[in-house]
């Protein structure tokens, strides 16, 4: 592979709503680039870029995936990006990178949530954009009503460059506004159609007027009459999309016949190169933090966006080079990890397959192999010069399952390699919970989870089971009792014998436990008082109601009794035991039920049926707020109530509304729903026999 440098590399991303023809995109540009020589077909399973054994089984894109192709000298780094809501953060690592992205929707005449939802991700980070309108050829397909969908929200930023010219459902040519002429699809010159002059008319003057602002030299030619040359129309174009100002939007067909127009040609010449596109923050060995674009001056520094396991190669590591130049034998230190590795082999991806190459220059993508101690999320950097970029912002997990193994021999197992998939996914969570003992699983939606139980069956051979986790309940009391607990036991020889009398009250110090010694006068010896204590701190652990943890216990021991010779450490502990199984279950016990404070984020024309759906939910509205032009929603609700909440948020917003929650303290639970959570704890506790 011939070298490219920082100034002929153009790096872009392929989003939008699943479905609405990514993967078919990339396919294409790379058979019309002649980087492939057969146009493969997503439904067929045959497509570059989504090779998965899942994603060709469900037809669509799982992981981002890598591709890249040559055109007029230029190498175009292409990432096929997942459109299902579940894998946003697949989204997220390649919009780090990426220069530019590229919004593909079907011209089906409406706005996707999909496309919305990335249009919004890229302006709050002000990256580039282009607008491909998809499937002009199919039955009731409409490019000008989808661009007016788009246009009714986002405005003027939407900038139709070019305009298709239909005959029927074939896509015979197109107007090409930024040179005011036509072409039919083989590029050759053509007469602008009559139906199209008044739309190339009201599109060449929008771009005239946005090309002109960008420039003070360009402002003063249009002031002053004069007309601007296609590349000066291209010129101030380029600025006002490197700044997020103007998405242009262009037509083209990915399926079948692909028709591209110029698409190639204008990924060159108005997206960013990578010294004009993503920045970098990142800390230097003194601490103090900056703001890096990609550049060749300096020693490398690349940065680790995604972790792909090859059966056949190995853990490969997705990576951007910021700075410098990487070759193959140099020495890299891991600033996240404080370990040095040694580049033994690097490779540019075009789906699965790898071409091994010698050297990456700044502002290339490419992949690292055989690597220790790196994974996604690290940067690598020269060890002459020490840079540290800031961690990819991943959106958290919004859903939990427990996992266990049908077989209940085979646990590790299942565990094992749902930790093994933690390298390829950092968006989901593996761990144990300390307050009902499962191990928890936490994703971005059941999709999410369901593609890793059956990830798990095909890579390791065990089956994963998914169920709802059990809501981590407290027990506490409600009054305060006095109870004695006496055990003794005679066994022919020496026996055992220990008495207590410990008052049980609310209110412990810290909240959990306190334990008080009262007893006076020798009534228990000393020696014999930390048993009462271990026994009491042994009991809490399960509760009198249901067996949930007993919490906000105060036990104050005031009284006993012992004898000489059969009292012993044993006798206490199960003596207070006694005590506190028949005190607490005297001392009006209660269930306590973690409440979580909820963030949610919607669309103003939500918001009714959000609050509503929250007061259903037992939920208290504390407020409500604007942010970004949405409405936030601040509430409290019971964690019981939210379980799936992830799924019926997406249902009931389309998919564009979003939620964060966080503990916020324990509750009592209404009376009501005590009988509920005895019969389920018994329901369990049969099962586990």
């Amino acid at each position: 592979m011939a070298e490219y440098h920082i100034d002929k590399i153009r790096n872009i991303a392929l989003i939008g709503h699943s479905g609405e023809g990514k993967t078919s995109l990339l396919e294409a540009i790379l058979f019309v680039t002649k980087a492939i020589d057969r146009l493969g077909k997503v439904d067929d399973g045959t497509s570059v870029s989504d090779y998965d054994p899942e994603e060709i089984s469900r037809k669509i894109s799982i992981n981002l995936s890598l591709g890249y192709t040559f055109y007029k000298g230029y190498k175009i780094n292409i990432i096929d990006v997942p459109g299902f809501f579940d894998f946003e953060g697949e989204m997220v690592a390649a919009l780090t990178v990426a220069d530019a992205a590229i919004v593909v929707t079907s011209a089906s005449g409406s706005l996707s949530v999909g496309a919305e939802k990335a249009i919004d991700y890229c302006l709050e980070k002000g990256k580039a954009m282009f607008l491909f309108v998809n499937g002009v050829n199919k039955e009731n397909s409409s490019y000008f009503n989808t661009i007016d969908a788009f246009t009714q929200k986002y405005g003027n930023k939407i900038l139709p460059i070019e305009l298709p010219i239909m005959e029927g459902t074939q896509m015979k040519g197109y107007v090409d506004v930024l040179e005011g002429k036509a072409f039919d699809t083989a590029g050759k010159e053509t007469a602008v159609p009559a139906n199209l002059a008044d739309k190339l008319a009201e599109c060449e003057g929008a771009l005239l007027e946005l090309a002109a602002e960008a420039d003070d030299s360009l402002l003063e030619k249009y002031f002053e009459g004069e007309p601007l040359t296609a590349e000066e129309r291209k010129r101030g174009l380029k600025i006002r999309i490197e700044n997020g100002e103007v998405i242009p939007a262009v037509a083209g067909v990915v399926v079948g016949n692909p028709i591209l127009t110029k698409l190639l040609d204008n990924i060159i010449d108005l997206c960013p190169s990578p010294d004009r596109g993503a920045k970098f923050g990142y800390s230097k060995e003194d601490g103090s933090h900056d703001v890096m674009v990609a550049g060749e001056d300096g020693k490398f520094a690349a940065k680790v966006f995604k972790t792909i396991v090859d059966p056949f190669v190995g853990k490969l590591l997705l990576f951007k080079l910021v700075r410098g130049k990487i070759s193959v034998g140099e020495q890299a230190l891991n600033a996240d990890k404080d370990e040095t590795e040694k580049i033994t082999a690097l490779y540019c991806l075009r789906g699965k397959k790898q071409e091994a190459v010698d050297t990456l220059y700044a502002g290339d993508i490419g992949a690292f192999a055989k690597m220790n101690y790196t994974s996604t999320n690290d940067t690598l950097c020269s060890p002459a010069e020490f840079v540290k970029f800031d961690s990819i912002d991943f959106p958290q997990p919004v859903i939990s399952f427990a996992v266990s193994a049908i077989d209940k021999n085979q646990e590790e197992k299942v565990i094992a390699g749902f930790t093994k998939l933690l390298e390829e996914d950092v968006t989901f969570r593996l761990e144990k919970s300390v307050e009902t003992n499962e191990m928890l699983i936490s994703g971005m939606g059941e999709m999410q989870i369901e593609i890793l139980a059956k990830k798990v069956k095909n890579k390791y051979g065990v089956d994963a089971v998914l169920t709802e986790p059990r809501i981590a309940y407290h027990e506490t009391i409600r009054k305060t009792v006095e109870a004695e607990g006496k055990h003794k036991k005679q066994t022919g020889g020496a026996g055992q014998f220990g008495q207590c009398m410990i008052r049980f009250e609310p209110g412990a110090a810290d909240g959990v436990f306190e334990f008080v010694d009262a007893v006076v006068g020798g009534a228990i010896p000393k020696q014999f008082i930390p048993a009462v204590e271990k026994g009491l701190r042994e009991a809490i652990k399960k509760g009198v109601l249901a067996g949930y943890p007993m919490y906000n216990l105060k036990c104050t021991v005031f009284d006993g009794k012992y004898h000489p010779v059969d009292s012993k450490e044993i006798a206490f502990i199960s003596a207070a035991k006694l005590a506190y199984a028949d005190g607490c279950s005297k001392a009006s016990p209660v269930f306590l039920e973690p409440i979580m404070s909820m963030k949610v984020i919607v669309p103003e024309s939500y918001m009714g049926d959000i609050m509503g759906d929250l007061n259903k939910r037992r939920g208290r509205i504390l407020g409500m707020e604007t942010e970004n032009g949405k409405t936030v929603i601040n509430a409290e609700v019971p964690q019981a109530e939210i379980g799936r909440y992830a799924t019926d948020l997406r249902s009931m917003t389309q998919g564009r509304g979003k939620f964060a929650v966080t503990l916020a303290r324990y509750e009592e639970v209404p009376a009501n729903l005590a009988p509920k959570i005895i019969e389920e704890a018994k329901k369990r506790v049969e099962a586990e026999k």
